[in-house]
C-alpha cells in the first residue's frame, strides 16, 4: 500500500477551499499511482453545497470513489478547524477489488468485507440495530467511523450525497489497518458488578444500593447538596459486559467500555439512572472526564499503535503479517490515518488550539490524516460519545 495524499484548507467559498486543498494533493510526488478512493470531510458551513462539492470532486479526480461527511469541526495532521468553513481531503490508491462503497442506494452485497468505515445520520431510526447488522456482515465485526454533525443540515457522501441512514466504504482483509478507541475518562471508583437493574436504572452494585456506592466514590453524602450536585454533574458511568477487558493500559477504559451520562438518582430507592439500558451482570465503574485524562488516554492509544507497528504483533491488530528484517519506524509504516473525535473534544477540551491533532502527530509522525468532529463515534458495533477513534492504514 503506497502512502496516501492529504490536502486541507479553510475559506468562506467552498470552491476556493477545494482549489487550495487540491493544490496540495496535486503536488508532484504526493502520489505514485492514480487514486481510486477519496475521503472528503467538510465543515457544516458547506453543508448546503454537498452535492455541488461532490460533483466538483468527481470532475477533478475522475474515477475516484468518494466517501465522507459533514462535521462541526475537521482534522488534518496537526491541524483542527473549528467553527470555520473548511475542507479536508485524502486520496488513496487502493486496488479497486479491495474496497466497496456502500449506501442505502448501493447496499453492501457480493463483497467479502473484513472491516468498514461508516458515516451515519444521527437522526436515523434504530441506528444501533443497523450498526449491529452491518457489523455482522463483516468478517472481523469491526466498524469505525462516526455520526455526521451539522448545524446546517446533515449530509454524508458515498458516491452520492445522502440524508438519513448510513454509508461508507468496506475493506477486504487484504487492506491492513489498526484501530483504537480513546475515551479520556478516569475511573474514580472500583469496577463493580451490576447485581440488580431495571431498564436504565442501576439498583444495586455488588449487592449494595447503587447510590451508596456512588456517594462513597464521590466522598460526599445526600446531606451536602451544594457539594454533591456539582460532583454528580461531572460524573459518568463506564459500562461493559466484560470485567477482564474493561480497563486498558494505565487504568483507562478499554474499547469494550461505553461511557454514559448519569441522568438521575433516587434517594428513596437508592438507584442511579444512566443514559442507556443496563442489565444484571454488566460491569460498571463511575468515572470523570478531564483534559489530563483525555491527553493520557490519547497518548496511550497512539503508543499502542506505534508499538504494534514496530513489533508487527498484537492481540487486537488487523494487520496482515509481513516478512522481512527489522520493521521500519512506525510513521514510515502508516500509509494514512483517519481520526473521528467527539464534537465536545478537540483543542478546546485539550487546552489549546489544535491540541488533540498535535498529540497524534507528535506520537505517530506527520502522516497523512483526515477526520472530523462527530455527534457520536463508532467502533466495532458500538456507538460511543465523547471518544476518539483512530484508525491507521498500514503499508506493506
Amino acid at each position: 500500500m503506497q502512502p496516501f495524499a492529504c490536502g486541507h484548507a479553510a475559506h468562506p467559498d467552498w470552491r476556493m477551499a477545494l482549489t487550495m486543498a487540491a493544490a496540495q494533493l496535486d503536488t508532484p510526488g504526493t502520489a505514485r499511482q492514480a487514486p481510486t478512493l477519496g475521503f472528503a470531510y467538510f465543515s457544516d458551513h458547506y453543508a448546503a453545497h454537498a452535492e455541488a462539492l461532490l460533483e466538483a470532486l468527481r470532475q477533478r479526480w475522475p474515477g475516484v470513489a468518494w466517501v465522507g461527511c459533514v462535521g462541526v469541526g475537521l482534522l488534518a495532521s496537526g491541524v483542527e478547524y473549528f467553527d470555520e468553513p473548511a475542507l479536508v481531503l485524502m486520496l488513496a490508491a487502493l486496488p479497486r477489488e479491495q474496497f466497496r462503497v456502500f449506501s442505502g442506494a448501493q447496499p453492501l452485497a457480493g463483497f467479502d468485507a473484513f472491516s468498514a468505515l461508516v458515516h451515519a445520520d444521527p437522526a436515523t431510526p434504530e441506528l444501533g440495530e443497523l450498526l449491529n447488522e452491518l457489523s455482522g456482515r463483516t468478517d472481523s465485526g469491526y466498524l469505525f467511523g462516526g455520526l455526521a454533525a451539522s448545524r446546517n443540515g446533515v449530509r454524508h457522501l458515498a458516491d452520492g450525497a445522502w440524508q438519513g441512514g448510513l454509508s461508507g466504504v468496506a475493506f477486504a482483509k487484504s487492506v491492513p489497518l489498526l484501530s483504537r478507541v480513546t475515551q479520556g475518562c478516569q475511573p474514580i471508583g472500583p469496577v463493580r458488578r451490576i447485581s440488580a437493574a431495571q431498564d436504565n436504572a442501576v439498583l444495586e452494585l455488588d449487592g449494595e444500593p447503587a447510590l451508596d456506592c456512588l456517594l462513597r466514590d464521590l466522598d460526599t453524602s445526600l446531606a451536602e447538596p451544594r457539594k454533591l450536585l456539582p460532583k454528580l454533574r461531572a460524573t459518568l458511568a463506564g459500562l461493559s459486559e466484560e470485567h477482564e477487558t474493561m480497563l486498558a493500559r494505565g487504568g483507562q477504559f478499554g474499547s469494550d467500555t461505553q461511557v454514559r451520562h448519569l441522568v438521575g438518582v433516587d434517594p428513596q430507592r437508592g438507584l442511579v439512572a444512566v443514559a442507556d439500558s443496563v442489565r444484571m451482570g454488566m460491569r460498571l465503574a463511575f468515572c470523570g472526564r478531564d483534559a489530563q485524562a483525555a491527553r493520557r488516554d490519547l497518548v496511550r492509544i497512539c503508543s499502542e499503535i506505534r508499538d504494534e507497528l514496530e513489533a508487527q504483533v498484537g492481540d487486537h491488530a488487523m494487520v496482515a503479517p509481513s516478512a522481512g528484517d527489522l520493521p521500519p519506524a512506525a510513521s514510515q509504516r502508516i500509509a494514512g490515518a483517519l481520526y473521528i473525535s467527539c464534537a465536545g473534544r478537540g483543542g478546546p477540551h485539550f487546552g489549546a488550539p489544535s491540541a488533540e491533532a498535535q498529540i497524534i502527530r507528535h506520537a505517530l509522525g506527520d502522516v497523512p490524516l483526515a477526520g472530523f468532529f462527530a455527534g457520536g463515534e463508532i467502533a466495532r458495533h458500538h456507538l460511543y460519545g465523547y471518544t476518539g477513534v483512530l484508525t491507521v492504514f498500514v503499508t506493506e
